[in-house]
């Protein structure tokens, strides 16, 4: 038991890289059919500059960065009070219960990018591999 712990903890960052880039990804998603209408067109007209437009702006550019691992802890920062700002306003007026008005995704994704911030990018990331280029060039080491 003692040896699987051991194996599990050495994969910990690792799969904290994976869950930020698949968090990422699926928010850009959001973004991209509001933005660019793909894969499917956004069910209604955004007019520029509205609220929805600026929501999608936000998955846009913060699903890229959360992607990449670029600036990470404060892009999931911004992107869990845009998660929690979008349930407050969009769902929980509706019912107290997550499940009745639609907004258990938004918490969802509110709760993993509020622990990315706390965690940080993992070491696949564009932070990870900047830190290690700065500290290689201060002469010092910084775990990963």
């Amino acid at each position: 038991m003692n040896s699987l712990h051991t194996i599990l903890a050495s994969w910990q960052p690792k799969v904290l890289s994976v869950l930020r880039v698949m968090a990422g990804l699926l928010y850009l998603s959001h973004g991209i059919v509001k933005h660019l209408s793909f894969p499917m067109a956004f069910p209604t007209a955004i007019d520029p500059f509205s609220r929805l437009w600026f929501s999608g702006a936000i998955e846009l550019i913060g699903g890229t960065l959360l992607t990449l691992g670029f600036g990470t802890r404060w892009v999931a920062l911004i992107c869990s009070g845009h998660m929690a700002f979008a349930y407050f306003l969009g769902h929980a007026h509706r019912s107290f219960f997550p499940i009745q008005n639609g907004g258990n995704l938004a918490i969802m994704y509110s709760f993993v990018f509020l622990y990315i911030f706390f965690a940080g990018a993992g070491p696949w990331s564009l932070d990870a591999v900047l830190s290690k280029r700065t500290a290689a060039s201060h002469g010092s080491s910084v775990a990963p």
